[in-house]
């Protein structure tokens, strides 16, 4: 018997509950995969309670990443065979359970040398960073960017991978505590929010010109800021609004005086294509094997109490990546 976790109304933590099910073999182009770990993401906590900006249609799974096995695969499959270690990071919704049935060109193969844990951990995060420094605006060494939430689980990944690709690096946080830990993973600079200067800082650091990119999830607190320390022709890469949508604005009145791109940015996009999946990936796990990005993962759960890893991390008790055990 499988078993997954589900939400029949949105919540706290305990509207999660842990239900039998029958699961149905893979039909044409599907895998059955069992499940070895399973990525634990703040977005999973703004589904479960229903908040504005994730509309979540209850009932309905929860989680986008996890990795483990192939265990069945059902006519015409060619991606994968029985046996492989995969990992995914796709919807539908559905990665808390034991085990689950899913389109096999959404799955990614594994290293041997990359663990399920670091796969369920990284790849929703990695792909991410990966999307945002080489394909929507592709840094080059030398460069100074903006990241900021860099202390998140993006922003962590993303500071070292800047940093080995060479570009100097102004993090932002929210605390003296978040700023240590975006120091010791590669942010070269760490600024707080609402309190430091980041336009002042990037304009010190770039003869006064400003950074060609900003990549901000924070969204209505950090877009003006994020405005004011562009070059020229700077683009602003915006992929989140943790803070809130950005209210209305007249484009020529905050743009002026520069010439500035504004883009909005979503992994799904980027890795519609297996090709472009793959590649992506490709790219992640080279960093995370040569050990230019390493992943952190200081919490495990069983994944039937996936309710107390949701209240720890909604209460901050939790450091670097948590996932979810079946």
């Amino acid at each position: 018997m499988s078993h997954w976790m589900r939400i029949n109304e949105t919540g706290g933590p305990e509207v999660l509950t842990w239900e039998e099910r029958d699961l149905d073999a893979p039909g044409p182009g599907e895998a059955r995969i069992r499940h070895a770990a399973v990525g634990l993401n703040f977005t999973d906590v703004h589904r479960r309670r229903g908040d504005h900006h994730f509309p979540t249609p209850v009932p309905c799974s929860l989680g986008l990443e996890a990795a483990g096995l192939v265990e069945e695969v059902g006519d015409g499959v060619t991606e994968v065979e029985v046996g492989d270690r995969i990992a995914y990071a796709a919807m539908p919704l559905e990665a808390y359970s034991d085990e689950r049935v899913l389109a096999a060109e959404r799955l990614v193969p594994l290293p041997d040398s990359v663990d399920e844990k670091v796969a369920a951990a990284s790849l929703v995060k990695g792909l991410t960073v990966q999307f945002l420094i080489r394909q929507t605006f592709r840094v080059e060494p030398g460069q100074v960017v903006v990241f900021h939430a860099a202390a998140g689980g993006v922003g962590l990944i993303a500071c070292q991978w800047l940093k080995h690709l060479g570009v100097t690096t102004i993090g932002t946080v929210g605390s003296e505590a978040k700023a240590e830990i975006a120091l010791a993973h590669g942010a070269d600079h760490v600024l707080i929010h609402g309190k430091d200067d980041v336009a002042g800082l990037a304009r010190d650091l770039t003869d006064g010109r400003g950074v060609p990119v900003v990549y901000d999830s924070i969204g209505q607190a950090t877009f003006n800021e994020s405005i004011r320390a562009l070059a020229p022709r700077g683009m602003l890469v915006s992929f989140g609004n943790v803070s809130g949508h950005v209210e209305p604005v007249q484009l020529g009145k905050i743009f002026a005086p520069e010439s500035l791109f504004f883009t909005w940015a979503r992994l799904h996009q980027y890795i519609e294509t297996r090709e472009a999946l793959l590649g992506a990936a490709r790219d992640l796990f080279d960093v995370i094997e040569s050990g230019a990005v390493k992943i952190e993962i200081n919490q495990t759960y069983p994944l039937h109490e996936a309710s107390r890893a949701h209240a720890d991390l909604e209460a901050r008790k939790t450091t670097g990546s948590s996932v979810l055990i079946p």
